[in-house]
């Protein structure tokens, strides 16, 4: 039960992982339309009115500490999605993805426990300097920049979600936290944005907000009751080779060799860490 348990968290981790890819290698089109904030703005927003319109949440299905908790969720979520599409306006997909890795391997090292507290994350750590070539000298530090902002949002985010996923029974919690992230990008971005929207803008943002991040968002809900957070934090050290092999089928973002046996180490990592971090499904509060 337990090792089937990790095998389906860890699915829904992957499954979520290729949606924000594909979101993400589409949103990269809007940049030149509306910008990047723009971009994160339009998803955010979507998710938002999606959420509440399709799950409606009943104020029992909250404690009061849970609602403050998907709040909090919220703004972490606006932060994470609208720094990383800044990263993204200014370096590639694939090293955006693996400088925002460290958020998650942070929190694999931080709540590991045994010898896999840094063997999994040492393994996925090498892989991502790999990917990110660091000696080159030819990043862009301010998208570097945004990229570790991103990261630490997610190193929360994980956190965050975990502990809504445990208190709150099914997506409910996203229907209260998307709504404060997609506020919080209008009240931040949105004035510079409006002027610029269209029709076929509108639409195509309503399709991206599904892709990216509702699904996603759910699945990573959902897998964070199966596994523990090291071994979800490790998990996503997988992200950066499906960012750098999206980025070159959808963007034409071509790795080098380097990149190549980057994805070979964090594969391996992320493996490692689903066959050892499964956990005990929590019962929400108000059903326990």
């Amino acid at each position: 039960m337990t090792a089937n348990t990790a095998r389906t968290g860890a699915l829904m981790a992957m499954c979520s992982m290729v949606c924000v890819q594909l979101g993400l290698a589409v949103a990269v089109g809007l940049i030149d339309d509306i910008g990047a904030e723009g971009a994160a703005w339009l998803r955010l927003a979507w998710a938002g009115v999606l959420m509440l319109v399709i799950v409606r949440p009943r104020p029992s299905a909250f404690t009061r500490s849970a609602f403050g908790t998907c709040v909090v969720l919220g703004l972490v979520t606006a932060g994470v999605t609208l720094l990383f599409m800044a990263a993204l306006s200014r370096i590639p997909l694939g090293t955006a993805s693996a400088l925002e890795f460290l958020g998650p391997l942070s929190v694999a090292v931080a709540h590991g426990r045994g010898r896999n507290r840094l063997v999994w994350p040492g393994i996925a750590a090498v892989g991502v300097v790999l990917l990110t070539e660091p000696w080159t000298g030819s990043v862009d530090l301010i998208g570097v920049g945004y990229a570790l902002g991103a990261a630490a949002c997610w190193a929360c985010y994980i956190l965050l979600t975990q502990r809504v996923g445990d208190a709150v029974a099914g997506i409910n919690g996203l229907a209260v936290s998307m709504p404060v992230a997609g506020l919080v990008a209008t009240a931040t971005v949105g004035p510079s944005v409006f002027g610029k929207l269209t029709p076929e803008l509108l639409l195509i943002g309503v399709g991206l907000a599904i892709l990216l991040p509702m699904i996603p968002f759910a699945l990573e809900l959902l897998a964070l009751r199966r596994l523990n957070t090291a071994a979800f934090g490790t998990l996503m050290s997988l992200e950066p080779g499906f960012a750098m092999i999206i980025g070159l089928v959808v963007l034409h973002q071509v790795p080098g060799p380097t990149g190549v046996v980057g994805i070979c180490f964090v594969v391996a990592a992320g493996i490692g860490a689903a066959r050892t971090g499964s956990r005990s499904l929590p019962v929400p509060a108000e059903i326990g």
